[in-house]
């Protein structure tokens, strides 16, 4: 397994932004909740650690996406700054935006509440600009928005339902579904032919999650035609979500089945043709 699969702790990884991998196809991962990396100033105004905040991180999406044409990989956490929230909640302020958890010792000063919201600004800005450039030279183009979940919530050794858990949980709130169900059908087909410990995955829509995150909903406003966002939030079937280890063949599973879609997107999408 390469070193990506490796979370980045040092002083250098806490102060990278995002990291942008362009190719020559329409299709594009991203993995915005994959970093753990904060900024020096919030280090110690932190009530979480490190390891607490990791349960609700997404370690290993950057990984999963590793194949993909098209990549943009967020390094810094979400308790830092959520990408994946509207500006007025993507830093977290009080337990009940943050699955009750209380973020940090003493109320955040408005001066670090607003270099964050500055880091919120400039990567809307800068996937702006790369799905700007996607879509001029393809016309069309499929996001896939990589997240993952816990499923053992309350204790180590008690699961979620698998009725209320898929495997895979594919989210299309924001999207004008009939216009992309060309693309979003056949892709939870192929998702269904993953094959992880000998049992193909279970892939659902709309079940543990229905795809309201920010991303998703500025791709299908700014991009209302041509831009299909696809909200995927894989179950942490490939880690110990309580102790940060990863299982190293599911992850590679999922990797080489995540890959395995982008023949079939970009066909769809007509390119090549």
């Amino acid at each position: 397994m390469t070193d990506s699969v490796n979370r980045d702790a040092t002083d250098l990884g806490s102060r990278r932004l995002w990291t942008i991998s362009r190719a020559d196809s329409p299709v594009v991962g991203t993995a915005i909740h994959d970093g753990d990396g904060v900024r020096k100033s919030l280090l110690n105004r932190f009530a979480l650690s490190a390891s607490e905040r990791l349960r609700e991180e997404d370690p290993f999406t950057a990984f999963l996406i590793d194949d993909l044409p098209n990549k943009v990989v967020c390094h810094r956490s979400r308790f830092e700054v959520d990408l994946n929230r509207g500006r007025d909640g993507a830093v977290y302020v009080s337990p009940e935006q943050a699955w009750g958890l209380n973020v940090w010792r003493d109320p955040l000063p408005q001066d670090e509440k607003a270099r964050s919201l500055a880091l919120h600004d400039s990567y809307y800005a800068m996937l702006r600009f790369v799905l700007k450039e996607v879509e001029l030279n393809f016309g069309k183009f499929v996001l896939l928005d990589v997240h993952s979940y816990n499923h053992r919530r309350t204790a180590p050794d008690v699961e979620t339902n698998q009725q209320d858990a898929p495997d895979i949980n594919i989210g299309t709130f924001s999207m004008d579904r009939e216009r992309w169900a060309h693309v979003v059908d056949p892709l939870i087909a192929h998702l269904r032919t993953i094959s992880v410990n000998g049992m193909n995955l279970d892939v659902r829509e709309n079940v543990a999650f229905q795809g309201k995150g920010e991303q998703t909903r500025f791709i299908h406003e700014v991009f209302p035609a041509t831009g299909c966002a696809i909200a995927i939030e894989f179950k942490k079937i490939f880690m110990d979500e309580w102790t940060g280890e990863p299982d190293r063949a599911v992850l590679e599973e999922l990797r080489r089945g995540l890959a395995g879609a982008v023949p079939l997107l970009e066909r769809i999408l007509g390119y090549g043709q």
